[in-house]
């Protein structure tokens, strides 16, 4: 009996073993990709490079006067920023196309758009991936729908789906509230692209599958989703009866004759010879990017040149014409560039698909594009008749930062407007904005929830009646400055670094609270929502509770199973009474696969390249997020081993209250899980 029990021991002792030697064995496998990854938390599709700074020094107007008047003055101020700007910012190639009342007005291309090839960016040749644009084209192709009455904006989508969209509020997801980004879904980043064409999947097929949940009242907020436009665009399929690409083609990019353009993944061989190639910057090179083949392709598959956006922009400013084709009926276009939705009335909103951008006292409307290896912007002056397109073949805020410049360029503001006259609230009054506050366009629904931490800002009580807002420095790389907001009317801030807005909205529906539910446009001009986050749900709560965790399960490993081994080594027996031995070795399993999942899954998802989870699930992940299914079942053998220890009095009392800790720790362990979407197969 002795034997047997030696030999059970010791079976565990190689199991747990085994385990730390399979997690090994995953790092060794996934290492040769490090070179291939590239940049591991680059993101995949949308989000902006953008940053926290102080604001940019104005650059001097332009002695022609004010707006556009000359293409060679703008040829020349354009040439200036390039050759500053490429180096510094890392930017191998670039384009930018303008037009005004109706024509072209400048047009020109600038690096590489191979470095390795040498191939120069030419404006009418060279086509750029523009990412998010293209949802300006697919609601353009569902204002074609609506214009035929074959669409009805207001209706609930799941009239026009061969699947059901699951939506736990009364209130519809509609085509008007996707156009909008109002439907109340969210980001999803996993699966959304495929390594070959072979790979892609149906539009609709993979809608069916992988359409994030409705996380929001449809209508309530803001919350940007590629995977709503991309159902938009399934929808213009389904009703049409032609297949998503071949539409747009057909009654959009022929119409304004766009020959160099194209939803087509990859591009048709008579244009992908000269598809610029994407870079990241990487330890001070350039390393080209792998293409992308999106499943999502109504929200971001485009490919086109600028002289070709030129057409799209022209069309958009003269209310659906081009020269002599219409697109869209007038009133159709100025629906589309209506502001239908805002956080606040006086902060900027969005329009169908045209999101809105006030600076310098223009009201712009437009679209950002960002994909891994691209970055891209349209901007419409509507009032100016105006329209510029800048894209670039890396993933960089270059197009906003020269967009700003020729703002002040060309369209300066003489004076600046005399600050708003601030409103003064009692300190009672300001604790009902602070807090902690996340941004609520992160992936609710699978694994990648962790990532919402990054996304917290603080928002505390300033000097003299003010608020000032704090970007955790553990989470923001540049120390970025604090932002104070100057209180100006009911639930409305100045922020005094930009003199934009900052909106506060809701309450808290918890009985007796006053606080402040939602801050609006905290960081940037662009419209966006944050959400107060309990304390319970805060980034140094979760981290606190997170390190008792892994502090208990690293001295349970420590002690057992190392201690026994180091014993066996030196060769000394155990001496350990049985029903000792099983509980502390359920303790150490426990313990181990807790520890190996924590470690394991970051660390091989780092060196794997976090980016190529757009590609699906790796097998080592899906095999490391079993770790914590195991431990939770062997939980209970834990909280069993706990009262028997203590209604039989097995070990000292120091003893049974260290191993109710270990059982404490994991059993704290399964709502963390569970909170993070990381307990079962989230993805």
């Amino acid at each position: 009996m002795r034997q047997r029990g030696f030999l059970s021991r010791k079976l565990v002792h190689w199991l747990l073993l085994a385990i730390l030697s399979f997690s090994l064995s995953l790092s060794g496998l996934t290492m040769p990709s490090v070179a291939q990854s590239g940049s591991k938390q680059l993101p995949i599709l949308d989000s902006q490079p953008q940053q926290v700074t102080e604001p940019e020094k104005s650059v001097p107007a332009s002695p022609t006067g004010l707006g556009l008047k000359e293409p060679q003055e703008l040829e020349a101020f354009v040439d200036n920023f390039f050759n500053e700007e490429m180096s510094k910012t890392h930017v191998p190639g670039a384009v930018i196309s303008v037009v005004k009342d109706g024509k072209l007005f400048f047009a020109k291309g600038y690096g590489y758009a191979n470095l390795e090839k040498k191939i120069p960016v030419e404006a009418d040749k060279t086509l750029f991936r523009v990412a998010s644009l293209s949802k300006l084209f697919t609601a353009t192709a569902a204002m074609q729908l609506y214009e035929r009455g074959q669409l009805d904006l207001d209706a609930d989508v799941n009239k026009y789906l061969d699947f059901e969209l699951e939506n736990p509020y009364s209130e519809t997801v509609t085509a008007a509230r996707m156009m909008m980004h109002t439907d109340g879904t969210t980001v999803r980043r996993i699966g959304l692209a495929a390594r070959t064409e072979a790979e892609m999947e149906l539009l609709g097929d993979y809608l069916a599958d992988h359409m994030p949940p409705i996380v929001s009242r449809p209508g309530e907020l803001y919350s940007y989703s590629s995977h709503s436009t991309a159902l938009l665009g399934y929808v213009v399929e389904k009703i049409s009866g032609t297949p998503f690409a071949e539409y747009i083609d057909k009654n959009i990019l022929q119409p304004l004759e766009m020959r160099r353009s194209t939803f087509l993944q990859p591009p048709p061989p008579a244009l992908a010879d000269n598809l610029a190639v994407g870079y990241q910057h990487q330890s001070g090179n350039f390393k080209p990017v792998p293409f992308l083949y999106l499943n999502i392709a109504p929200a971001a598959a485009m490919s086109t040149t600028a002289t070709d956006m030129t057409n799209f922009m022209i069309a958009h400013l003269l209310r659906g014409r081009y020269e002599n084709s219409r697109i869209l009926e007038e009133n159709t276009v100025r629906l589309m560039h209506k502001t239908h939705f805002a956080h606040h009335p006086k902060l900027p909103g969005t329009g169908y698909s045209f999101r809105e951008r006030l600076e310098n006292n223009i009201r712009m409307i437009g679209h950002l594009g960002s994909l891994r290896g691209y970055s891209s912007s349209l901007t419409l002056m509507p009032d100016q008749n105006i329209g510029i397109f800048i894209a670039s073949n890396s993933f960089s805020g270059i197009h906003g930062k020269l967009l700003s410049q020729l703002l002040d360029h060309y369209f300066p503001v003489p004076d600046k407007p005399a600050p708003l006259k601030p409103l003064a609230l009692t300190n009672e009054q300001l604790d009902r904005f602070t807090g902690t506050y996340r941004d609520v366009e992160y992936p609710h629904a699978t694994f990648l929830k962790p990532s919402a931490v990054f996304k917290h800002i603080n928002i505390k009580k300033g000097d003299n009646g003010t608020l000032v807002i704090q970007t955790p420095g553990l989470f923001f790389l540049n120390n970025p400055q604090n932002i104070k907001l100057i209180p100006v009317g009911p639930q409305l801030f100045q922020r005094a670094n930009d003199d934009a807005l900052t909106a506060f909205g809701g309450a808290i529906e918890d009985e007796g609270s006053n606080l402040i539910k939602f801050a609006f446009n905290p960081l940037w001009p662009k419209i966006g929502a944050y959400e107060r986050v309990p304390w319970y749900e805060t980034a140094w709560v979760q981290l606190g509770l997170l390190g008792f965790c892994v502090l208990i399960f690293l001295s349970a490993f420590f002690i057992w199973p190392i201690r026994p081994l180091i014993r066996r080594l030196r060769g000394k027996p155990f001496q350990i009474e049985r029903h000792y031995s099983r509980a502390w070795l359920l303790a150490g399993l426990v313990s181990t696969l807790n520890l190996v999942f924590i470690v394991g899954l970051p660390l091989l998802l780092w060196f794997y390249g976090a980016w190529k989870l757009a590609y699906g699930v790796p097998a080592f992940a899906i095999a490391f997020l079993s770790l914590p299914l195991i431990a939770t079942v062997l939980t209970l053998g834990l909280a069993v081993f706990t009262v028997l220890g203590w209604k039989n009095k097995y070990w000292s009392v120091m003893a049974r209250s260290y191993y109710l800790l270990i059982t404490l720790a994991a059993l704290a362990f399964i709502p963390f899980l569970t909170y993070w979407n990381l307990l079962g197969f989230q993805f």
